[in-house]
């Protein structure tokens, strides 16, 4: 179905972009052309758009798109299905749903495989359900699925502030798993912990590998998940018990590592990690159908809910993308595209 089908939908709309890679200051508004959905795609008008380190990345010039995507950042959404396409069920059009998008996040109308969409009850405010599904496949996918985490283990989450951070701490929390997370000042630490983390390290002031050995009496992790990478590796690698499992999904501190191959040999270490972005629509809406049996419904009905920074209007994207790089933020930045 395209635009001459629904003819309340506008030929160009408003959406960030830049005209070469850069600092934050490099985003800009303008004008573009309304994208118009493939076979089996949804046209979302966009309430609300969340912001991830992806996004800087791409911005920076370091995170190309992958082939076919929109130029556009933005890789999570929540809004209305105000079009479809010919292979999407009907009954999607006009229903209130949370994207996970390939792109085009930043701007006022935005299309995404409509079976990687979740529905949003209508109880449910729109910021919060735009502020779940990056880091609610990310989690879901590489500490349950990858990291095969299972009830009574233990989790060590690097950045537990992070909106990738605290989605961990919460879901793993509600699974039954202990949680220990590192963050970078005692501020944080508390938010953590009043997130749910059993223990919160501030790794400025005490070595991560010796407060996980004392709080775990030697016995370690079973799972890292790891946004950092480099000089961290070994690092994790000895907070890990006997069969553990390192999951690197970030290269935040360095693209290599040098290990102690022995180690892994002798404690049957398993070092995995994903990028979810570039992988087939066909695994992502698999992956969907399993957060919205397992995972999605904590969240339809208030038992979870997304920890929230702070919002920017589309516009302001730029300094949303200061405030992420600074460091200094709390769980999710959103970006107000439409309201609610």
């Amino acid at each position: 179905m395209g635009r001459s089908d629904t003819p309340h939908i506008p030929e160009t709309m408003q959406a960030i972009g830049f005209a070469a890679p850069g600092g934050p200051e490099v985003l800009e508004t303008g004008t573009v052309d309304t994208p118009a959905p493939g076979d089996h795609d949804v046209l979302i008008r966009v309430a609300y758009a969340g912001v991830n380190r992806p996004d800087c990345a791409q911005r920076a010039g370091l995170y190309p798109p992958p082939p076919g995507a929109s130029p556009i950042l933005g890789l999570e959404v929540a809004g209305e299905v105000v079009g479809i396409g010919a292979e999407v069920p009907a009954e999607m059009l006009g229903q209130r749903v949370a994207a996970l998008t390939p792109g085009g996040g930043y701007a006022e109308y935005c299309i995404a495989p409509w079976q990687h969409c979740l529905p949003v009850p209508d109880g449910m405010e729109m910021i919060t359900a735009a502020a779940l599904p990056e880091t609610l496949f990310t989690v879901w996918h590489n500490v349950f699925e990858r990291g095969y985490a299972r009830d009574g283990e233990r989790l060590l989450v690097h950045g537990g502030t992070s909106g990738i951070g605290t989605m961990a701490i919460m879901l793993a929390k509600a699974f039954g798993l202990e949680v220990i997370v590192t963050c970078g000042d005692e501020e944080k630490c508390a938010a953590a912990r009043s997130i749910g983390a059993d223990l919160a390290i501030n790794y400025r002031e005490a070595d991560f590998v010796e407060a996980v050995r004392a709080h775990t009496g030697g016995a370690g992790v079973n799972i890292v998940l790891d946004m950092v990478s480099g000089d961290y590796v070994p690092r994790n690698l000895q907070c890990l018990a006997e069969d553990g499992r390192h999951v690197t999904i970030a290269v935040l501190g360095g693209a290599k590592a040098e290990l102690f191959m022995p180690m892994v040999m002798m404690r049957r270490l398993t070092l995995t990690g994903s990028t979810l972005r570039p992988r087939s629509d066909a695994f992502k809406a698999a992956l969907a159908d399993e957060i919205a049996i397992n995972a999605w419904p904590l969240f339809t009905n208030g038992e979870l809910a997304p920890v929230m920074d702070q919002t920017f209007a589309l516009a302001d994207a730029a300094a949303a993308h200061a405030r992420m790089e600074a460091g200094e933020h709390i769980g999710k930045i959103m970006l107000e595209v439409a309201g609610d």
